[in-house]
């Protein structure tokens, strides 16, 4: 786990994340200006919290685990800055899915 990591841990359902790198050349080789890159829905998790309590007092695991990759929603999440980095933090149900292999 990074330096960054162990000062800052997600409370109860939250999952932060680092979106990944806007594609700055096409498969064609064009070099694509900042403004048409769009933005990134596509996230590592870098941290989790523990998971949210539920009525009876039970805490509900995340569904993401840290190093998966995962699919944000177009809006939402918190930015936080971490050692001059841009992180993101959401809520796990605002989580729209993950990848697998």
């Amino acid at each position: 786990m990074a330096k960054a990591f162990r000062k800052f841990l997600p409370m109860f359902d939250r999952v932060l994340v680092e979106r990944l790198a806007a594609e700055t050349v096409t498969k064609g080789g064009i070099m694509l200006p900042e403004k048409s890159q769009g933005k990134v829905l596509q996230a590592t998790v870098v941290a989790v919290g523990p998971g949210a309590v539920n009525k009876n007092g039970e805490v509900t695991p995340i569904s993401v685990k840290v190093g998966e990759k995962v699919l944000l929603p177009e809006y939402g999440g918190t930015k936080v800055v971490l050692e001059e980095k841009d992180y993101f933090l959401f809520r796990d149900a605002d989580i729209l899915g993950k990848y697998v292999d």
